[in-house]
Formats: C-alpha cells, structure tokens, sequence
C-alpha cells in the first residue's frame, strides 16, 4: 500500500475500515485501470464505462445516503486513502477525474440540492452513470470568479444561459455540469449562481478535447452556452448566493489536491529509491554518491514533514474546523514541494528520466498542473496573506 511503501512512520488517520477499503480499490486498480491506462493516455479520454464500474464496486458518492443509493459514509478519509492508491501507481489522469466526482462535485450537491433533485440525480452519481463536472473557468479569466461573464437570464420557467468555459475537467464525459453564472450582471459576488446543465440540454455545445502537457488521459475541454435553456429547477442553492458556496467548498477542493500531490511524490521517490539502488556508473551504485544521498535525504525529509501536516489538515476538515487559509496553505506548500521532488527524482534518474517510458517522466508531467488547478498558487499565497490582515 502506498501508505506502507512510502512512509516510515506510523499514520495514525485511517482504521481498519479505511485500510479494507485501500486494498480493495488497489486491487481494482490493478485489473480494471493499470492494464489500459496507457492506451487512455494515448486516446486523450477515459471510456464513461470506467465511472460505471467504480460505481458497481462502490467506489463513488460514498456519503451519499442509502436512501438515494449511496453508502451515506461521510469521511473524507475514504476519498484520501483512494486518491494515495491511485497516485501511488502513477495514474494522475484517472485520479483527477475521479477526485473531481467525490472531492469536488459532490460536496455542492449533497449541501444546496433540494430533495427533487437528489432523487433525480442522486442515484445515477452513484452508479457513475451520470459523471460531474464543475464549470467555473472562463477563457478571460481563472482565479477571479467574481469577474464571471458567462450569464443567465430567466425566462419563464426556463435560464437562458450565454458564454463560454475552458480547462473543465471531465468536460466531454461529464453528464451534469455545474456551471457558475451570472445571474444579476450589476453585482460582483453577489451576483453568481450556480445551475446544473445536464447533457443534451439544446444550446450546450462541448468544445475541443484540449491537448495537454500532462494527465493526457483525462478529458479537459471547452464549454459553449448558445442561448442554452436550462430548468429553473436546476438551479443549485439560492439564486445570487454561489459565490459563497463556491468559497466554502474550495476548500476541500484544495486539500484533495495537496493530500494527492504529496501522494505523487512519495510514490516518485520510492521509484527513485529503486533506480540510484541499482543503476550504477563509476564502478558503483548511484545510491553510494554523498550528493545522491543527500538530496534523498532531503526529500524524505520534506515528504515526512508534508505528510504530518496533511494529515493534522484532514483531521481538522473531519472536524468542519479546516480554514480557506489552512487549505491554502496545504494547496500550496505541498504542490510546490511536489514539483521540486518531480524534478530531483527526475535529474537522478539522468537521460532515462526524461524517457516516456519511465513512470518518473510522466508523473514530472503530470506534477505541473497541480500548481495552477484549484486556483494558482499565487492566489494561494494572497489568500494567506489577506487572513493575516497586514494591510
């Protein structure tokens, strides 16, 4: 386990339950994704059938409640242990996709959907027949929500929305988008909503399957809103009131994004661990170099420290005590961290480090994005800064 692999101390977050449920996934992994992952990579997209089956292994929407088909499990611990699994084995595209359903997506709709629309879309989230996708970046602009140009004019019973999205993952699989617009065009924040535009909805059109430097296997496209009559009755929350929502659900959001970045780079360096053990060049192993055993010395190092934070974060957020600031302070700090260990793991890895077939080359990638999703780790910064009140 990736836990066991990768860590020389002892985690005391998860119980036996969250460990089960940790071999169990891996085991899924292990014949339902490992084996064609490289050709998703290839093909830009995961098949909408890997959602499907993550679903009848009851992998998705755990804390939604029996009574609409889930698990009603609310602990986030059981998210975590997946998202270390998957990145432990180098699937960052597959991770993505599936920490977008059960960290990001699902929070909005178990807090702010009415009891209509969790029977009506409830069931099929936890089946994975129905994939989520968040809509919140424009092609004018990422981290400034408030500067939303996407808008939607009511109609009758009826939104008419107008504008457009870009970098939206699981955009081509995504079957229920949740879209931030613009609903009173004189307010900055408080002025967004937050309405659900469900695949087949006439005027929503899907763009380009954006090519990217990494996670190829995950579907990042354009989003259009031509004149897109969207029900009333998709309306998520209160009209006016999404930026709040989006504020409070960010956090969680982040903290995915930083337990799994560390995760990533954890696994990288056991890779590396392996490789300086039995490459060898001057008539001895790597490994025996003081530089080398040094620069793993200070990444274990970092690593255990990151890992100690997380870990204090997650408890917090299983408390509901967790802050936008400590979330983005744990977004940041271990992102950043994630990189330099992606890039020490790779220099010691030499020419066969830069080499597409070597898992360290891809999840080097891979690791980029992490610094710029989930709002960019200047913003992350100023968030931080901001709490401090220094001005």
């Amino acid at each position: 386990m990736a836990s066991e692999q990768n860590n020389r101390f002892t985690r005391t977050l998860f119980n036996e339950e969250h460990e089960a449920l940790r071999e169990s996934f891996r085991r899924f992994l292990t014949k339902e994704v490992v084996p064609h992952y490289e050709q998703w990579e290839r093909a830009g997209i995961m098949p909408h059938e890997v959602f499907e089956a993550l679903g009848a292994q009851g992998f998705l929407c755990l804390p939604v409640p029996e009574a609409y088909g889930g698990a009603g499990i609310d602990d986030f611990r059981f998210s975590v242990a997946m998202n270390e699994e998957a990145m432990s084995l180098g699937l960052m595209s597959f991770a993505t996709g599936l920490a977008l359903v059960n960290d990001v997506a699902l929070p909005y709709f178990l807090e702010l959907a009415n009891e209509e629309q969790r029977r009506r879309w409830f069931p099929g989230m936890v089946t994975g027949k129905l994939v989520t996708a968040i809509a919140m970046t424009e092609p004018s602009g990422g981290s400034d929500l408030a500067a939303l140009r996407t808008h939607a004019r009511r109609e009758g019973d009826h939104y008419v929305v107008n504008g457009s999205k870009t970098f939206i993952t699981n955009g081509i699989n995504a079957d229920l988008v949740l879209t931030a617009v613009k609903t009173n065009p004189e307010a900055r924040h408080g002025g967004i909503s937050m309405l659900v535009i469900e695949r087949g909805t006439p005027g929503f059109e899907r763009g380009r399957n954006l090519e990217k430097v990494g996670t190829h296997g995950q579907d990042t496209a354009e989003l259009f809103f031509n004149d897109a009559k969207v029900p009333v009755g998709n309306l998520i929350g209160v009209e006016n009131e999404g930026f709040r929502n989006m504020m409070v659900n960010l956090a969680q959001e982040r903290l995915s994004i930083a337990a799994s970045g560390l995760a990533a780079a954890q696994a990288a360096l056991g890779w590396t661990i392996e490789y300086v053990r039995q490459r060898k060049a001057f008539g001895q192993g790597i490994g025996s170099f003081q530089h080398n055993r040094m620069v793993i010395a200070e990444m274990r190092t970092e690593l255990e420290i990151g890992q100690i934070f997380i870990d204090r974060c997650i408890e917090s957020h299983l408390k509901h005590e967790l802050t936008a600031e400590q979330a983005a302070m744990a977004k940041w700090w271990c992102t950043d961290l994630q990189g330099r260990v992606m890039d020490r793991c790779v220099q010691l890895h030499g020419g066969y480090g830069y080499m597409s077939e070597y898992p360290i080359a891809r999840a080097w990638a891979d690791a980029r994005i992490t610094r710029i999703y989930g709002g960019t780790n200047e913003i992350m910064r100023e968030i931080i800064g901001k709490a401090e009140r220094l001005a």
